[in-house]
């Protein structure tokens, strides 16, 4: 299977805690699109608003909401109660175990991507990193952090 860029939209807060390796599953309600072994792009939402680092997909797991949050609650996996409306109420959501997160030292704001891509709208949840965009982004970050 292909390894794919996945640029995904998290609450700064979020972002942190991911950063940090302390919260250790990323939950969805969009349930595809990412496969063990992806490199997650983090944008971190308002006020923020920077591409801010990224993680590696390692096991992706599927269930209902109900299912999931007993699951992510039973370990220490770095989900609060901040996280349950996110997931309890849910039919069905996915978890994605964060592997080797990575800090950028100098995160990427939405103004400078927009210096090079004009019409750049960071996704609700999650897009996968294609072509021209993935190209530019990559320069972007690695232009950056080098």
């Amino acid at each position: 299977m292909k390894l794919k860029y996945i640029l995904m939209s998290i609450k700064p807060v979020f972002a942190e805690e991911i950063l940090r390796g302390r919260k250790k599953f990323e939950v969805r309600a969009r349930v595809s699109g990412i496969s063990s072994g992806d490199r997650v792009i983090i944008y971190a939402s308002a006020p923020v608003k920077a591409i801010v680092g990224e993680f590696t997909a390692g096991r992706i797991i599927i269930g209902s909401g109900e299912a999931m949050w007993r699951f992510l609650t039973s370990g220490d996996y770095g989900i609060s109660s901040l996280d349950e409306p996110y997931i309890k109420p849910k039919r069905r959501v996915m978890a994605i175990e964060v592997l080797n997160p990575r800090r950028y030292r100098n995160p990427i704001t939405l103004s400078e991507i927009r210096q090079f891509i004009p019409e750049f709208m960071p996704p609700i949840s999650f897009i996968e990193l294609k072509s021209e965009l993935l190209r530019l982004l990559m320069e972007l970050i690695k232009s950056k952090n080098a």
